[in-house]
């Protein structure tokens, strides 16, 4: 065993409010943090690969794997199934590696309520303004002004659920939110529970002491 426990690290923003950036500059900051995969009962599509890009089940596996508790968080997207198997998250956490989760208030909410809930960091992004949101959404490119008006009207939902988070940061200045993201997942991989050796050393400090006497 590692002489730390993973983390489950959950970044969760509305859309616009910079997560894929601060996501991408984690894991430039640590290479050992690894995104989670998730599974899905819809069709690959051209050039996915299975258990890279997802892991690609059918409805009935999918379904026999919630029931049995291997899914960490899951949901129901559009007629097809989307979930966080358990397994190699698990495997990771007890590696010392920590796992990063792009999910919503609800996946968050059930990761939490999970068998590794103990072992979840979870942070929620806010934008500085509704007006700024609206303006990162524009300046990106990639959307039609329909599909940036439906962005914006589930913004508010997302938001909505703020105070479920450990952490909430407004990300005003990109530099200095990624310097505080970088500060507490350095300072919660050494809370208590994410330190297996501790008990062990502390009975040979009681050891040592009783040597003493």
């Amino acid at each position: 065993m590692s002489d730390r426990r993973g983390l489950l690290i959950i970044l969760s923003s509305p859309s616009g409010a910079g997560k894929s950036t601060l996501s991408r500059r984690l894991r430039a900051w640590d290479p050992t943090i690894s995104f989670s995969v998730s599974a899905t009962t819809r069709t690959p599509r051209e050039g996915e690969v299975e258990g890279q890009d997802y892991f690609f089940l059918s409805q009935d596996q999918f379904k026999r794997d919630v029931a049995a508790g291997e899914m960490l968080e899951h949901a129901h997207v559009f007629g097809n199934f989307y979930g966080s198997p358990k397994g190699a998250v698990q495997n990771a956490i007890e590696s010392g590696r920590d796992v990063l989760f792009d999910i919503d208030w609800q996946g968050a909410q059930q990761i939490r309520n999970s068998a590794l809930g103990a072992h979840t960091l979870s942070i929620f992004l806010l934008p500085p303004s509704i007006g700024e949101l609206h303006r990162r959404l524009e300046t990106r490119g990639q959307d039609s002004a329909e599909v940036i008006a439906k962005r914006m009207e589930k913004s508010w939902d997302e938001i909505s659920h703020w105070d479920g988070y450990d952490f909430v940061l407004i990300n005003d200045d990109l530099d200095a939110t990624e310097r505080k993201l970088i500060t507490i997942i350095e300072a919660t991989r050494l809370r208590r529970s994410q330190q297996p050796g501790l008990t062990a050393h502390v009975r040979q400090l009681q050891t040592e002491f009783e040597e003493t006497r």
